[in-house]
């Protein structure tokens, strides 16, 4: 049995469904469940059939502890707001399919292995090959939003840590009519003393919290998305009608979002081919001492 080739047929379809991702990522803001679900059943049975025809449960047994180790790592960090749920989701997909380092003989393609999963070479290659498009992102805001222009003295005092606060603030950050909030949004501080509005967010149970205002007397309580998954379609729906009921303004603040999944399909195909950048650097440094 040629497992090259399998592994060659699993490589292509994870690629397929990250190109996938990436561009329901960047045209619609999110990644849909169906893809991420498809991808992860795709993992579980490429690899229960590797092992019935090796007679080997270590296909399966490697893709079910690395969909668990990856899940919980990459679930973390989005709670850290790192990333959105749909990332966490793509990541765990691709676990499932590709637990083990990628070697495809035949057309001479033998990537950097790590001594963690492969899933663990896509986070951090993902994370490492972000950055520079990163930079140009916030750079596209800062002239897009005019704000050297607009504050003349901001160039010269970057240095400083209100400088550099207001310049995550106004690039990061824009008002939107509650209208046109669409699911996923990351809504940022609201602050109200309605506490009828505690009670409707509460309720739901779902990204949006209500916190109690500890900083300002005037306004008792906020509520802000916890975590970079942004807010759910009943969530969207609550505060259209709060709006429309007049318990909040017609606008509110939210986060302007990185497209990760363009990132995470970089990230693989450099594991793929190259393999763990981290690994990579270390070696060639040990090359040169």
């Amino acid at each position: 049995m040629n497992f090259s080739l399998i592994c060659l047929f699993q490589i292509s379809i994870t690629v397929l469904f990250c190109i996938m991702a990436a561009i329901f990522d960047v045209k619609d803001g999110i990644i849909p469940n169906w893809l991420t679900r498809f991808l992860l059943i795709f993992g579980f049975i490429s690899n229960l059939i590797l092992s019935l025809f090796s007679s080997n449960i270590k296909y399966i047994l490697a893709s079910i502890i690395s969909v668990v180790i990856t899940y919980f790592i990459t679930y973390m960090m989005w709670q850290l707001n790192i990333w959105g749920g749909g990332d966490v989701k793509l990541f765990t997909g691709i676990s499932s399919v590709i637990p083990f380092g990628t070697n495809v003989d035949f057309l001479d393609i033998f990537p950097q292995l790590s001594i963690y999963p492969f899933s663990f070479s896509v986070v951090l290659n993902s994370i490492l090959v972000s950055f520079p498009f990163l930079i140009i992102f916030v750079t596209y805001l800062i002239f897009k939003n005019n704000i050297f222009k607009e504050n003349k003295d901001f160039l010269f005092n970057l240095l400083n840590i209100n400088s550099v606060k207001y310049l995550i603030e106004s690039t990061l950050n824009k008002m939107i009519p509650v209208k046109d909030i669409c699911e996923g949004a990351i809504v940022n501080e609201y602050y109200f003393n309605n506490e009828h509005i505690c009670h409707l967010i509460n309720e739901i149970g779902g990204n949006l919290k209500v916190y109690k205002n500890e900083h300002d007397s005037y306004y008792k309580y906020y509520f802000k998305s916890q975590s970079a998954g942004g807010i759910t379609e009943k969530e969207m729906y609550l505060l259209k009608i709060m709006n429309a009921q007049g318990f909040i303004s017609d606008e509110i603040s939210v986060k302007i979002s990185f497209p990760f999944a363009p990132a995470i399909l970089f990230g693989l195909m450099v594991a793929v081919i190259y393999g763990d950048i981290i690994m990579l650097f270390t070696k060639n440094i040990f090359l040169v001492v």
